[in-house]
């Protein structure tokens, strides 16, 4: 066995800021590129205090600020944010917000309170 096969693998590092929890809904990201506006649909997989992650109608790329809209349990309106493309595996993506409003922050700690089992 050759000393470079021998040496232990590290371990992944979760580098979550906040657990993130199962969330189904649906969701629409808009973005602008060229000079126009694309828009695309899907549904959530993830949710959690600083993102969503969800599976799309189109492709985005790391880095491309979006606008994304969807509905919460904890919230009578959809809510409507900026936020960045973190990460892409196929046509699943991540997003990290970038801005949050005080309602909409208190809707968003609400559904991961809900979805953590927390009373």
């Amino acid at each position: 066995m050759s000393e470079a096969s021998a040496k232990p693998k590290k371990a992944v590092r979760n580098t979550r800021r906040y657990p993130r929890y199962a969330l189904d809904v649906r969701m629409s990201v808009h973005v602008f590129r060229d000079g126009a506006m694309s828009y695309f649909w899907g549904r959530s997989t993830e949710f959690g205090q600083d993102g969503i992650g969800g599976t799309l109608t189109g492709e985005l790329e790391v880095g491309e600020v979006v606008s994304i809209e969807f509905a919460l349990p904890a919230s009578p309106l959809p809510v409507r944010v900026r936020a960045i493309v973190r990460y892409q595996i196929g046509l699943h993506y991540g997003f990290e917000f970038l801005t949050l409003t005080a309602g909409q922050r208190t809707a968003v700690t609400a559904t991961c309170e809900r979805l953590a089992g927390v009373s």
